[in-house]
């Protein structure tokens, strides 16, 4: 068992902003989706205890009373309280099989759990994974998804660059710099209000579309952009639409995007090393094709080598109070109105012989926030995933705006080619 684990700040932040809204929340994971019969659950709690050496956070605990929380060795870990069944019930009851384990409670003492779903059909089920946002950020949830039902390799990381006193003397001045620049992005403005655009239920659901991934990238290959930007279009799209027909005025929206700042031979990690990054979506823009040139222009200064590196700089020594202070405003819905993330999963998976057909994001979905948006390759397909409340009106039109969206920015670039 590794020994005591310090929590990282941007850790402690999210504990903080727990403790602020005690009834959102704060969890999040995936769903991946495989054919043939499901194993029993001893069967599975044996296949994921085999996995777990390979996964070695998986069996600490986060120790919350000590200053700093620390990430100890759980004595009195079991795979009973972490892996879960649920089958379908009668075809009228009230919610499904997955709405179920998407719903269900995490214990406090065990920050994460898997849920064997199945019973709706007899040759398909489901495994869904859920984690508190504290236990793991994106890339550590997708490793634990390519350890447990893919190959369990390491996504690709630039090597880093060189190092020397004046280099290192460049780097310091270009982060503190940058960090300067995200602090004022995020500072009160007039004017900068959250709209009121519902009043939330408490309660969640996942939407999901999904088309295949060879489109997403011929369209940002022909106007030399990623599948994320064009994604992150559509979305754009999508809201535009959604605003005009609920009638709720969107003046403006910002996405919180998180970027991966961890080093090159780093993969497994207790709790998060993600910055957040505000991307201001336009929404009143009208022309498709515009749209992702706007959208492409605001991800662009994230993917130069130089940001890059000095993201990676600010998570690696940010102090505690401005990372907390940072957190709070970058989630504030006055500052972001969703959450939307990114995270290629694998090329395949299987647990055991059966093979894994789709996966999908759960987002976060953060207090005030419109919703959680997250884009899964897996495959050959891409998916998109909303979370959303209850309450909000017209969430589940959601999915197909954005397909729709899609279709309007190829016809578009079509028409100017």
């Amino acid at each position: 068992m590794s020994p005591d684990v310090r929590t990282h700040p941007i850790d402690r932040a999210y504990l903080r902003l727990q403790e602020a809204h005690p009834a959102a929340h704060w969890d999040t994971g995936g769903i991946a989706y495989l054919s043939g019969r499901p194993p029993s659950l001893q069967d599975f709690r044996a296949y994921v205890g085999m996995h777990l050496p390979k996964l070695p956070m998986l069996t600490h605990r986060l120790a919350r009373t000590v200053r700093p929380p620390v990430w100890s060795p759980d004595e009195t870990f079991t795979l009973e309280r972490h892996v879960h069944e649920v089958v379908a019930a009668a075809p009228d009851a009230p919610q499904s099989a997955l709405e179920t384990a998407l719903g269900a409670p995490l214990p406090r003492d065990a920050p994460w759990g898997l849920w064997l779903v199945h019973g709706e059909a007899p040759d398909e089920y489901a495994v869904c994974y859920r984690f508190e946002h504290v236990c793991q950020d994106g890339i550590a949830a997708a490793l634990a998804f390519r350890t447990l039902l893919g190959t369990g390799e390491p996504a690709p990381r630039p090597l880093p660059g060189p190092r020397g006193h004046g280099e290192n003397l460049r780097r310091t001045v270009v982060a503190l710099g940058l960090a300067a620049k995200y602090a004022f992005d995020v500072l009160p403005r007039p004017g900068r209000r959250p709209s009121k655009v519902f009043v939330p239920s408490g309660r969640r659901r996942l939407l999901r579309a999904r088309m295949p991934l060879d489109r997403l990238r011929r369209i940002g290959k022909a106007c030399g952009v990623s599948a994320n930007d064009v994604h992150l279009t559509a979305l754009a799209g999508a809201l535009g639409r959604w605003s005009g027909e609920v009638g709720i005025p969107l003046r403006r929206a910002s996405a919180l995007l998180p970027v991966d700042a961890r080093r090159h031979d780093e993969e497994q990690t207790w709790g998060n090393r993600t910055f957040a990054v505000p991307v201001r979506l336009p929404l009143a823009e009208t022309s498709a094709s515009r749209r992702l040139d706007l959208v492409a222009a605001a991800t662009s200064a994230v993917k130069r080598r130089q940001r890059r590196q000095a993201i990676h700089d600010l998570v690696r020594h940010m102090p505690a109070r401005p990372t907390a202070w940072y957190m709070r405003r970058i989630t504030s819905p006055g500052v972001t109105a969703m959450v939307t993330t990114c995270v290629p999963l694998a090329e395949d998976g299987a647990l055991g012989t059966s093979d894994v057909t789709g996966a999908a994001l759960l987002p976060l979905l953060l207090p005030g926030h419109i919703c959680g948006v997250g884009l899964a390759f897996f495959g050959d397909w891409a998916e998109v995933s909303f979370t959303v409340d209850h309450a909000l009106p017209h969430g589940e039109r959601l999915p197909s705006l954005w397909t729709d969206a899609v279709e309007v920015l190829e016809q578009d670039l079509g028409s100017t080619a």
